[in-house]
């Protein structure tokens, strides 16, 4: 039977356990910005049996595995830097930069047939401007400074860095401290739209936007947690021990 050390952090138990995402979205836990903590803290922290959620991760786990346990490890976990870099670049980041843009009409739209039943809508419509304005800079930042800086390092050339960046460190520790906000506009949106829940008189338009709005939450999770958690460390780990490029 497959058991999960509940002291392992978060971060580490999604990246071997992919069955956890599903139950730690679930349960509200997150596994991204602050996946560095332990199952166990987790769990305390939101009032929970630590045992039940491995129970649960276990079980998710398997079913998604078709009943084969095993470690079940991603593609991108046994990615080098340089390599996931390219893999959030092309599959994250070019998500969003499509799905944003579509999401601000769609949500406008309904704002403007439902809101005034659904007052919540305008505010639903400005917080996706805010979440698009808070990711596309944040985006541009990590392509034309942080990813470079990465594939450099990677590729055993050093910090090619410009110089008001410093080392990689500094703006890796800047892009963390920006998934904090980007994960509070998220949260908000999912407060203001009741957790995703499309009232009786909701048109097709409605149903549409609040699934492509859950759909960015649950994307932007895991793209967060594969930066903080595998990404960052690995690169930080390039410049502590050059020879691990």
């Amino acid at each position: 039977m497959t058991i999960i050390d509940t002291d392992r952090t978060l971060g580490e138990i999604v990246t071997d356990h992919p069955g956890a995402i599903s139950v730690f979205e679930r349960l509200g836990i997150d596994y991204c910005c602050h996946g560095a903590r332990s199952l166990n803290e987790a769990a305390a922290a939101a009032g929970l049996d630590a045992g039940a959620v491995m129970d649960d991760v276990i079980s998710a786990d398997e079913k998604a595995a078709g009943d084969i346990v095993s470690d079940r490890r991603p593609a991108y976990a046994d990615m080098g830097p340089a390599e996931l870099v390219d893999h959030i670049e092309g599959t994250h980041h070019a998500y969003l930069h499509a799905e944003l843009p579509r999401l601000i009409d769609l949500t406008a739209k309904i704002a403007a047939v439902h809101g005034d039943s659904h007052p919540e809508l305008i505010e639903v419509a400005v917080t996706v401007v805010e979440l698009h304005d808070d990711l596309e800079p944040h985006m541009a930042k990590e392509e034309m400074i942080l990813f470079p800086m990465i594939r450099s390092l990677a590729a055993g050339e050093g910090e090619e860095v410009p110089s008001h960046c410093g080392s990689v460190g500094h703006p890796i520790a800047r892009m963390m401290q920006e998934h904090e906000a980007t994960g509070e506009i998220l949260e908000k949106l999912r407060r203001l739209t009741n957790d995703y829940k499309v009232p009786d008189d909701g048109c097709g338009s409605y149903h549409a936007a609040f699934q492509g709005l859950e759909a960015v939450e649950r994307d932007t999770h895991l793209h967060i947690h594969k930066e903080n958690n595998v990404l960052f460390p690995a690169a930080l780990a390039l410049v502590e021990d050059p020879m691990e490029g």
